[in-house]
């Protein structure tokens, strides 16, 4: 029998180890926005935007300190917050601009448009929306086209000045 994932569903959250707690919790809720729901001790955090339960999950039990794998091993590439609007975007890219948060990267892939940072512990992380499904490039077999061309920041920053 062929499986096939239905078409609703959600990766519902990411749950980090981190070797700071309370440095992660202050990177992604005072620079991302996202906001504590709950605390497990001193050993474990968990963050959401809106009324969710949580969608990112902080610990601390592999101990304090813990390093990050070494570039080149498997694991975790980067997850993806989505914003609702290029708009929501914009406000999220310029808190970042203002503190001066090292971006990794910011693309425009013709269906997202992308910003690449990561977090105190080095997980990469992609902030990013969709363009409207109308806009999405295809192939002659309707195949998405993903493209990666540079992201024009100052445009994206200039949203905020249009609808504020």
């Amino acid at each position: 029998m062929e499986y096939s994932i239905h078409p609703s569903t959600q990766i519902g959250h990411v749950h980090l180890t981190v070797a700071d707690l309370e440095r992660s919790v202050k990177f992604y809720s005072d620079l991302l926005g996202f906001r504590v729901t709950a605390r497990f001790g001193d050993s474990a955090v968990f963050l959401s935007s809106g009324d969710y339960h949580h969608h990112i999950g902080l610990n601390t039990w592999a101990g304090p300190d813990v390093t990050p794998p070494p570039e080149g091993h498997s694991g975790l590439y980067h997850f993806a917050i989505l914003y609702p609007n290029r708009h929501e975007l914009a406000k999220a890219f310029k808190i970042l601009w203002e503190a001066k948060y090292p971006l990794e990267g910011a693309s425009d892939h013709g269906i997202t448009e992308s910003i690449y940072i990561k977090d105190p512990d080095g997980n990469g992380i992609e902030i990013y929306c969709d363009r409207p499904n109308e806009f999405w490039p295809t192939d002659e077999n309707d195949n998405f086209l993903l493209v990666t061309s540079p992201l024009d920041l100052p445009g994206l920053l200039s949203e905020l000045d249009l609808q504020e």
